[in-house]
């Protein structure tokens, strides 16, 4: 059973940074894409990044390119997702989603995950200007 659990949310103020963690178990990363979703109240989810275990690639959208960076740790069985200079709207429940590759590119697997893939609990991320 693939398990995911996000942490690492919080309250920061405009131009902060935070990091979250999204720790995974019952899959394998080499075979799989792990993004990370974001949903404000009102507002459309949005996939923020997403990385390809078998070579790590990582795609975003250009909402926060430049600014988030996704990144693993298979020793840890965790990925990261950094994100910089943090603005009022980046404030929303953020949730890490990991699916099978099936040779997407990472582009391609964030499209693809929110709807074949398994969900990790949310962690919320306000911003306050």
């Amino acid at each position: 059973e693939v398990q995911l659990q996000a942490s690492g949310g919080g309250l920061v103020q405009a131009g902060e940074s935070l990091r979250l963690s999204c720790e995974y178990s019952g899959l394998s990363f080499d075979e799989s894409a792990i993004g990370w979703f974001r949903q404000a109240p009102g507002k459309r989810q949005e996939g923020v990044a997403c990385i390809t275990g078998n070579d790590g690639a990582t795609y975003y959208p250009d909402s926060v390119k430049g600014r988030f960076t996704i990144s693993s740790d298979n020793a840890k069985n965790t990925v990261y997702l950094q994100m910089n200079s943090l603005q009022p709207e980046d404030t929303a429940k953020y949730s890490c989603v990991a699916g099978l590759r099936h040779g997407l590119t990472a582009a391609q697997a964030l499209s693809v995950i929110p709807f074949m893939g398994s969900w990790g609990q949310g962690t919320l991320v306000t911003v306050s200007s």
